[in-house]
């Protein structure tokens, strides 16, 4: 009997040992997972800037106007200037929706059913 015991805790402790391996193992492959895939968060950020850099470059006010000069034969874009921008004033705001007619049912008070209790 003892050596049945013995036996069945030598199997649970090489059993428990495998499978710890087996959870360290996964884990360590995760973690090269988790750093490469951060690794690649980085570059893609870096790579991000670099392009928002260079939208930033080549849209240039001056360097707009100058390729508008450029190509006003074939297109015939003017420059913006302030004067296209109007005044917060001149803006036609829609009117807001009148109230008459919205009220269907009126109640007529007169001043004989004021201030009496029933």
């Amino acid at each position: 009997m003892r050596t049945l015991l013995y036996t069945l805790a030598i199997g649970s402790v090489v059993g428990l040992a495998y499978w710890a391996y087996q959870e360290n193992f996964e884990t360590q492959q995760a973690l090269k997972r988790l750093s490469a895939v951060q690794a690649q968060i980085g570059d893609t950020r870096e790579a991000l800037a670099v392009q928002r850099a260079e939208w930033a470059y080549l849209n240039r006010p001056d360097r707009l106007a100058d390729l508008v000069k450029l190509n006003f034969e074939d297109l015939e874009l003017l420059p913006l200037t302030p004067g296209h921008f109007g005044l917060v004033e001149q803006v036609a705001y829609p009117r807001p929706p009148s109230l008459e007619g919205a009220l269907i049912d009126t109640i007529e008070v007169s001043e004989q059913n004021v201030g009496r209790r029933p």
